[in-house]
């Protein structure tokens, strides 16, 4: 599956759902955030149906990034039930998003 690109209402959406969801807060301006992207879309394939990946641009989606409390950019949420499960900033390796995958929902 792949990386959903969410506005307000596409995230709202999603981090209602039964269904993991792992959003990423990200800029285009954020060289690590390029960096992370790729890793961010193996997972995405990894984890088909089983979660949800997607992406909050903060230059698109300030208020969404405030109602968040995004401080650094990359920053990984996951949500379950409407409810943030965990989160990561700036992580170095697929293998900690993938922690936090892990240790939340399983595969």
């Amino acid at each position: 599956m792949a990386i959903i690109h969410m506005n307000t209402e596409l995230f709202q959406q999603a981090v209602k759902e039964e269904k993991p969801a792992l959003v990423e807060f990200w800029a285009p301006w954020c060289v690590y955030c390029r960096r992370i992207a790729p890793a961010l879309g193996k997972l995405a394939e990894e984890y088909g149906d089983a979660l949800t990946v997607g992406q909050v641009n903060i230059d698109e989606e300030p208020a969404l990034a405030q109602q968040e409390k995004i401080e650094l950019v990359p920053t990984m949420i996951l949500f379950q039930g409407g409810e943030a499960k965990g989160s990561i900033v700036a992580p170095d390796s697929k293998a900690k998003i993938e922690a936090l995958i892990q240790e939340h929902v399983g595969k």
